[in-house]
């Protein structure tokens, strides 16, 4: 057994893959991944726009889409057709675990990240357009994304909240699924049929907290580096096993809802002087996904430690996240700066991968 199989096995987290490519669909490895432990997949506009930049594979399908559609058609049509693949191969464990697991999920437009509407129209269409069962349509956790996410959960879609950076936002990302729940109920509709999960980004709240401490210069600001990723993490997960536990969560229960797990998200470590698997190892609990990159699975395969550590030293755990205010770091604002930053990074992705989609369009034709 693999450590990403005793990680399910005896802790209850899911390992998912944070990347996708059509090579992995023709020589195996995605069903190889799977065979090793790992039970759902992740996509955004950064993944594909790296996959298609520098490929072949998507080529021909390119070329004959673009003789009649424009590039931006062209280019979902390239991922439709990657994410029903995708879908394809992990289908069979999405009925074992009778969809617990074996989803893939697919951002919608980055544009659309400050637009409720907009989002909550394309949601509808990547939902229609894929017609797995097993997909994740990945929304912002924007404030404006957040009604999105509501009447996205209504319509029975099943959804992967995304960019999410603090715990204020996170709880409010809850209210919107539970809502969303409700509402299902209260227009006829079977929530037994939705699953969300809430990503909740790690690594990028230490690049960011670590930069104002190493501004702050002092000895007790120095203490605190690499901490605060981890310690609001643990407190998100404090908050899940709260708003999952009372009476309003058990109706919904009753009623067929299942759990909006949290995901970890961005658990590749940035610092090179921290450890590789910092952001699994210190996160492993009941009810969680944790979504890595290739090099990272590859490092949890080879000395992963599989033991529940995610509620583990909570007075610690809280001690360290006063201590960062008490230096003078404004969570909160790194909350805001890190969602526009996030935002603005999958956009400016997605504007790069129209434009190298139009200069191959033009080398094809």
């Amino acid at each position: 057994m693999t450590t990403l199989q005793r990680l399910f096995d005896e802790q209850g987290q899911s390992p998912w893959l944070d990347n996708l490519r059509r090579g992995y669909f023709r020589d195996g490895t995605l069903q190889r991944l799977v065979d090793q432990g790992i039970r759902g997949v992740t996509s955004n506009p950064t993944i594909f726009q790296k996959a298609i930049a520098a490929s072949e594979d998507y080529d021909e399908q390119f070329a004959e889409a673009t003789s009649r559609v424009s590039v931006e058609d062209a280019y979902w049509e390239l991922v439709v057709d990657d994410i029903q693949h995708a879908c394809d191969v992990l289908r069979p464990l999405f009925d074992e675990s009778r969809g617990a697991d074996g989803h893939v999920s697919i951002e919608v437009s980055p544009a659309l990240a400050r637009d409720t509407a907009g989002t909550a129209r394309e949601a509808r269409s990547v939902w229609d357009r894929v017609d797995r069962p097993n997909l994740m349509v990945k929304i912002p956790g924007t404030a404006e994304g957040l009604p999105a996410i509501r009447s996205s959960v209504a319509a029975g879609i099943s959804v992967n909240v995304t960019l999410i950076f603090g715990v204020p936002r996170y709880a409010e990302v809850i209210e919107a699924y539970l809502s969303g729940v409700e509402d299902l109920l209260e227009g006829g509709g079977d929530p037994s049929c939705v699953r969300s999960v809430a990503s909740f980004f790690i690594s990028r709240v230490d690049v960011e907290v670590d930069r104002r401490l190493r501004t702050v210069g002092t000895d007790r600001a120095a203490q605190l580096l690499g901490t605060a990723a981890v310690n609001q993490a643990k407190l998100a997960y404090e908050l899940f096993q709260q708003r999952f536990g009372g009476e309003r969560w058990t109706a919904l229960q009753e009623g067929g809802a299942h759990l909006q797990r949290p995901l970890w998200a961005s658990t590749s470590t940035k610092d090179p002087s921290y450890r590789d698997l910092l952001y699994i190892d210190s996160l492993i609990g009941p009810g969680t996904v944790n979504t890595m990159p290739d090099a990272t699975i590859e490092a949890f395969l080879d000395h992963g430690t599989v033991a529940r550590t995610v509620d583990q030293g909570l007075d610690q755990t809280r001690a360290g996240w006063v201590a960062l205010a008490e230096v003078g770091i404004d969570v909160d604002d790194v909350s805001r700066t890190l969602e526009e930053e996030g935002v603005a990074s999958f956009s400016k992705s997605y504007d790069e991968l129209l434009q190298v989609l139009t200069d191959k369009a033009n080398r094809l034709t």
